[in-house]
């Protein structure tokens, strides 16, 4: 058995703090039906970014610009704005 500093338990001190920890993981899930819309967005623009890369000639706009951009947009912009986006809890105008 290990003690603690203050002379309690650390078995005790552990059973303690588990105890009071009864949250579930999709109790308090963040992500709404907005953020799977945004993530699917940002996924549908990299696989059209990469088709847009794969299918153009090698000097091509779609290559060049036009692929790396809906990359950009997906990588950068899109997905995070779908992890990060939250909701805005109602007000109580009371």
């Amino acid at each position: 058995m290990v003690s603690l500093a203050n002379g309690c338990n650390f078995a005790a001190v552990m059973n303690d703090n588990n105890s009071n920890n009864n949250v579930h993981l999709f109790e308090g899930w963040a992500f709404g039906k907005t953020n799977y819309i945004l993530f699917a967005v940002g996924v549908s623009a990299l696989l059209v970014g990469y088709a847009l890369m794969a299918t153009g000639t090698v000097n091509s706009f779609q290559s060049l610009t036009l692929a790396p951009i809906l990359l950009f947009l997906g990588y950068v912009v899109i997905i995070p704005l779908a992890l990060v986006y939250r909701e805005k809890a109602p007000q109580d105008d009371s």
